[in-house]
């Protein structure tokens, strides 16, 4: 082979990868959060999820990028373990689309695939047919890929060393083995059976001798997800562990198959090119190992237990914000998924603390005790905390989402803020108590029981703002905003009755003060639960 032919190989190759990236961007781009809509409604059962993970599969091509998201789900407690499996399943299937469309000739119009993605990005204004565009031109790219590669190959023909190699191939642990590595190093299965046929159509290789190989590219293609699932918790190392596990026990049962059945022979009296042998014969070696173990679903969940078990630091300990953004570097689908489910459950446990603490603060205010303090300064620090991490993590992912995933991303952000205010103001009680002690005052019975009713308000206005309301932000919006007006005209009350009290000299001077600053920031929370409605109702706006 000479220099320029290698130079067209790796070449080849870069645009065979970038293309299969561009699909991957392009359909994180298309779907974004739905992604993870889909999955939910789709994976009920083992056989949707087959269903699922092959189409997702067929279209980005790459069973390494559907594995590691689904290891971010798992990772983030957004998807449970057992609804993985079928569709682990389904993209090992889905991977064998690319080498059945090059041996059907859809290479011969690559060129035309890749115009027509670059004309929908270039020439339409409508988003989603630039998103379309990005898949069309990235299967394009990837097929021109195949082509350079193959013609790259033919040089090789009268090397007699790399034909020599290929013959000792035919061993099925070495070429196994072989398989393995190389795509282990590519990580790409697709992109693995891409060259094989490329070698095929220059005339070097036969199924014959690539069979053994072709069977090591299922077992190499999990090494992406393993690296993904490096510092994961359990449950998304199992996920590498089945999709292994699926792929190791496919291999050993068609190499046994191959020493005592005429496998290649019933694949070459069917498909008469080389390349439509290759594609055809990993085609039946996904879908029978899928049939195969398909009803051991169960079984293969098990054992992934008994093989990784939780750690005492899994069981007992809160996973922190970082060490559930499992990474999916190069890998983007799903990431947006990923990440705003994981932002909308820290951002829900930061909410829970919030209200806690103004429960407890009232409470302080009510009983005039400082009980609560140690808990209210420790819920604090952790509010204080979770606003750093979430805010430092939106930050670091804002750029590499797509633009409408970003503005929900970046609601969050001001939500935070938002909330983080709440727990100052609420925080703020608790210090009002510990001035009462220290100087021995107390309030007035009167403006006792007009603190219970701001608790109370202030609680059922915070609870109109918990749970998952997407689907009806604009009636919460309406919800928020009648409170936050209720608590504005009882703030106006209250000041006027503590005037009042003061004329007659009910309330101590030092007392009405801290009582004119509780009212104030009984007023802030309600100001800032409508800032959180509000933001939420952009986010998500109503679709009537």
């Amino acid at each position: 082979m000479s220099f320029n032919d290698a130079l067209s190989l790796f070449g080849g190759l870069a645009l065979f990868l970038y293309g299969m990236h561009m699909m991957s961007d392009g359909l994180e781009a298309a779907a974004g959060e739905k992604m993870k809509k889909v999955l939910e409604k789709l994976t009920s059962s083992t056989i949707k999820g087959v269903a699922v993970g092959t189409l997702v599969t067929a279209i980005i091509q790459s069973s390494s990028a559907t594995t590691v998201m689904l290891v971010g789900f798992v990772n983030s407690g957004l998807m449970a373990l057992e609804n993985t499996v079928g569709v682990i399943m389904g993209a090992n299937i889905g991977t064998t689309m690319t080498g059945i469309l090059m041996s059907i000739g859809i290479g011969d119009i690559a060129p035309a695939i890749a115009f027509a993605g670059v004309a929908l990005i270039m020439f339409s204004k409508d988003e989603k047919k630039n998103k379309i565009g990005v898949i069309i031109a990235g299967l394009g790219i990837l097929f021109l890929g195949m082509n350079i590669m193959s013609d790259a190959m033919r040089g090789m023909r009268d090397s007699q060393a790399f034909i020599d190699l290929i013959t000792t191939l035919k061993n099925p642990i070495l070429g196994v083995l072989v398989g393995t590595v190389f795509t282990a190093i590519i990580q790409s299965s697709s992109a693995s059976v891409g060259i094989l046929q490329a070698l095929a159509m220059a005339g070097l290789v036969t199924l014959d001798t690539g069979i053994y190989v072709m069977f090591g590219f299922a077992i190499g293609t999990c090494v992406t997800a393993v690296i993904a699932s490096i510092g994961a918790n359990a449950n998304a190392k199992r996920v590498t562990f089945i999709h292994l596990a699926f792929n190791v026990i496919g291999t050993v049962v068609f190499v046994i198959i191959c020493q005592f059945v005429p496998f290649v022979a019933f694949v070459e009296s069917i498909f008469h090119s080389p390349e439509a042998q290759i594609a055809n014969a990993f085609l039946i070696f996904k879908v029978v190992t899928t049939v195969m173990l398909v009803p051991f679903t169960r079984q293969l969940v098990t054992l992934s237990k008994k093989v990784i078990k939780d750690t005492a630091e899994d069981m007992d300990k809160r996973p922190s914000l970082a060490e559930r953004a499992v990474s999916i570097s190069g890998y983007h689908i799903g990431a947006s998924a990923i990440a705003i489910g994981l932002i909308r459950e820290e951002v829900n446990y930061m909410y829970d603390i919030a209200k806690r603490n103004v429960a407890m603060s009232f409470d302080a205010v009510i009983k005039n005790t400082n009980e609560y303090d140690k808990e209210i300064r420790k819920n604090e620090d952790e509010l204080d905390a979770l606003n750093a991490d979430i805010s430092s993590y939106i930050s670091g992912i804002l750029g590499s989402i797509p633009h409408a995933e970003a503005e929900v991303v970046s609601g969050y952000f001001r939500i935070v803020g938002n909330i983080e205010r709440i727990g100052d103001h609420a925080t703020n009680f608790a210090d009002y108590t510990k001035f009462f002690l220290s100087k021995g005052e107390t309030l007035s019975e009167r403006a006792t029981g007009e603190v219970m009713e701001m608790k109370k308000i202030a609680l059922e206005s915070m609870a109109m703002l918990e749970g998952d309301r997407r689907d009806d932000a604009a009636v919460m919006l309406t919800s928020v905003a009648r409170a936050e007006q209720e608590i504005d005209d009882m703030t106006d009350a209250y000041r006027t009755a503590q005037m009042e009290r003061m004329k007659t000299t009910t309330c101590s001077p030092e007392a009405s003060v801290i009582y004119a600053e509780m009212l104030t920031d009984f007023e802030r929370i309600g100001d800032h639960l409508l800032n959180i409605a509000e933001e939420f109702a952009k986010m998500y706006p109503s679709k009537a």
